[in-house]
């Protein structure tokens, strides 16, 4: 040999080239999985060229060393990593392939680009490979080989340099990769902690597919854990580590084209293998329906009906999808697959340039979890019985189902009804934004207002338009004065509980009627030009009326009290010198046929579970005593002030209970008696703080306020 050699590019310039195949950021074990595949792939050539049995050996090493603050941080300097196997080294021909970017003659869908995961990881990678040549006085030859893109080699258009060939004396082919130099801070700080058991769990979890096809003729798999050059653990993979596929499937996918404007099915198809398992959670983190290239696990696609955390009687799934499909289109970045979608198909857009047959992701992810379904009945039980719960939750709390759409992903199978609703109050919370003078300075008038006085709408509306003054003139649409009111009467809010508006200043008591009209009028029926969506959103759609008479309540322009009474019914309605159908609820709305919410308000300085049965009262009489038209055997029941204590409440009726984390007290349905032929109904109750509703109020609106003071 006449000295080490440069491999010059030729037709190619490196300092470019490389740039266009990128490091895989999120793998920072992605150069010991190439190396790994190498091995593999070498191994399984050589058996096939030289007609051998013996399975082959893998070995993975990881040299790490103490720093000062090892003894007690467990955490460790890298050194270098060393990979061996005993395939069939760097024969000529594998060589010339090595030599040459992307020369991929290898076979096994290789693109011939894995190395530079190396170059973008490590400062320097050395090859040490003795392999098979006839040739040779022994048999025998060793090429030394170092591959980088420091400046020495880039310099000279290389990124390989053939260091030493010679012949050697060996019994058996045999390729060592040393690792040297990491190159990235990200990578030095994981390694330091880096275990042997991850290493293992991390390579079975990716070539999960391979190892299940290969069982029982898999290599002697070990990986070692050096410190200080002492092996501190040692591993191996072993055909009883590999789990086992509960499910296996062939699965027939067709191709697509292009008809006209439409996309069509093809008669062309690909058999698709998809194998499925079921793993306890505590050994699998996360559910994942995936492609596979190759042996190795390459991709996350669509999976329906599981979110990635869900997990079923403690276990978790993971669905693997192979095919030559998939294999030929895995990329110049091992993993990157180029598997058209709908949209770029149609405008012939993407990555690459498609045939005119395509199979499509759409498809494929569609399939898959057709097949999903089939074979997990407990999957498909689980998605229906979360939206049930998440329908019976929207109608109880009558959530606005445009937040529910927004958490579809968020919300997991497992989520108890407390989760979900602290998910969907969540989902609109944004952070506060800083007010400018000249806004302050429009709240401040709202210490005049009284929401008892005759012209409090009108003055309201005034300092409404004043506010929108304030915005920038291209904002002033119907949505800026929408927005201002609900700033303006959060505001007002917020004053009344601090008593800082000028009458109560003055020393007198927060009454009921303040809080009542801020809400909701007394004595309107329009409960779309009320602030009921302090409450909750959807109660300005509903009919309803404030402070009525309950036989003066109408639904459509029917009395809902018209009917001809018994004669014990009237003796009821009227006994003790009551007249029950004279009572005036603070709320009544009517959402849909066969439902009523009752909203009962208290001054913030009564103490509210001394009125837990009044709601009661009136769904009682709403049950029995309407109509037989309207036939209500529903109800919502909010009873709003501000003095509740938690034994109190509990005390009374023990079937309350607290909600921590939204700060309200609740009590699941509970039967409303039928007198004479009347079934039961069932209500819903909740109890609940002025000031809890002002803090979700604030959140839900925070976002449209925040944008319409151009904060955000």
């Amino acid at each position: 040999m006449e000295g080490i050699k440069y491999i010059k590019g030729i037709g190619i310039w490196y300092q470019r080239e490389l740039n266009t195949i990128k490091r895989k950021d999120d793998l920072f074990l992605q150069p010991i999985f190439e190396a790994f595949t190498n091995a593999l792939e070498s191994i399984s050539i050589q058996k096939e060229k030289y007609q051998l049995t013996e399975q082959g050996e893998i070995s993975i090493n990881v040299f790490l060393t103490k720093n000062l603050f090892s003894k007690d941080t467990t955490s460790y300097d890298f050194q270098k990593i060393i990979i061996e196997d005993t395939g069939l080294g760097f024969e000529d021909s594998e060589y010339e392939r090595f030599i040459n970017l992307r020369d991929d003659r290898k076979g096994f869908s290789n693109k011939g680009t894995g190395r530079v995961q190396f170059l973008h990881a490590f400062d320097k990678t050395t090859f040490d490979s003795i392999y098979k040549d006839k040739n040779s006085s022994t048999g025998f030859k060793q090429r030394l080989i170092t591959l980088s893109k420091c400046e020495a080699f880039i310099q000279k258009n290389a990124i390989i340099r053939l260091d030493d060939e010679k012949e050697v004396k060996s019994d058996k082919p045999k390729t060592v990769i040393t690792f040297e130099t990491l190159l990235n801070q990200k990578d030095k700080d994981l390694f330091k902690t880096i275990t042997a058991s991850e290493i293992k769990e991390a390579l079975i979890r990716h070539y999960l597919a391979g190892f299940c096809e290969q069982r029982n003729n898999l290599p002697l798999i070990k990986i070692n854990l050096l410190i200080d050059n002492s092996v501190s653990t040692e591993l191996s993979i072993l055909p009883s580590d590999i789990p086992v596929p509960n499910q296996e499937k062939e699965i027939d996918i067709h191709y697509s084209r292009i008809d006209g404007n439409d996309i069509v099915k093809s008669s062309k198809k690909e058999t698709f293998k998809f194998k499925s398992f079921i793993v306890p959670e505590s050994e699998l983190d996360k559910n994942g329906l995936k492609l596979v290239s190759k042996g190795e696990v390459a991709k996350n696609i669509k999976l329906d009906n599981l979110l990635p955390s869900d997990q079923i009687n403690g276990n978790r799934y993971l669905f693997l999808l192979s095919s030559n499909y998939i294999d030929e289109r895995d990329s110049d970045t091992r993993g990157n697959i180029n598997i058209c979608k709908k949209k770029d198909f149609k405008k012939n857009e993407g990555p690459v340039l498609f045939s005119e047959e395509e199979i499509l992701l759409e498809d494929i992810e569609e399939k898959s979890n057709l097949v999903i379904i089939s074979l997990y009945k407990e999957i498909e039980e689980k998605r229906k019985e979360k939206e049930r719960s998440i329908e019976e939750l929207q109608k109880m709390f009558l959530l606005n189902p445009k937040t529910i759409e927004s958490l579809h992903n968020k919300i997991n199978i497992g989520d108890s009804d407390d989760v979900i609703l602290r998910k969907v109050y969540e989902a609109d919370a944004k952070i506060v934004a800083s007010k400018d003078a000249e806004i302050k300075q429009r709240i401040k008038e709202l210490d005049n207002l009284d929401t008892t006085k005759d012209d409090y709408q009108e003055k309201l509306a005034y300092q409404v338009d004043e506010f929108v003054k304030v915005i920038p003139i291209q904002n002033r649409t119907a949505l800026t004065q929408y927005i201002a009111r609900r700033r303006m009467v959060l505001d007002m809010f917020d004053k009344i509980l601090k008593k800082e508006i000028e009458k109560l200043q003055k020393g007198e008591r927060i009454n009921e009627d303040l809080l009542h009209n801020l809400i909701f009028q007394q004595h309107s029926d329009k409960p779309e030009d009320s602030d009921l969506w302090l409450i909750n959103e959807e109660f300005i759609y509903f009919r309803g009326t404030s402070e009525s008479k309950l036989d003066n309540i109408e639904i459509e322009g029917s009395k809902i009290f018209n009917k001809e009474f018994t004669k014990e019914e009237t003796e009821y309605l009227n006994s003790l010198g009551e007249k029950r159908l004279s009572k005036r609820p603070d709320v009544l709305l009517f959402p849909d046929e066969g439902k009523c919410i009752i909203i009962e308000f208290k001054a913030p300085d009564v103490n509210v579970a001394e009125h837990l049965s009044q709601i009661d009262f009136y769904a009682n009489l709403i049950r029995n005593y309407t109509n037989d038209r309207f036939q209500i055997n529903t109800f919502y029941g909010y009873l709003i002030g501000e003095s509740i204590e938690d034994r109190d409440v509990r005390g009374r009726v023990s079937r309350f209970e607290h909600s921590y984390h939204l700060d309200y007290w609740f009590r699941p349905s509970e039967t409303v008696v039928g007198f004479e032929n009347r079934s039961d109904g069932n209500i819903y109750t909740e109890v609940i703080k002025f000031s809890t509703l002002l803090k979700r109020a604030r959140l839900r609106n925070k976002i449209f306020i925040d944008k319409l003071e151009g904060n955000q």
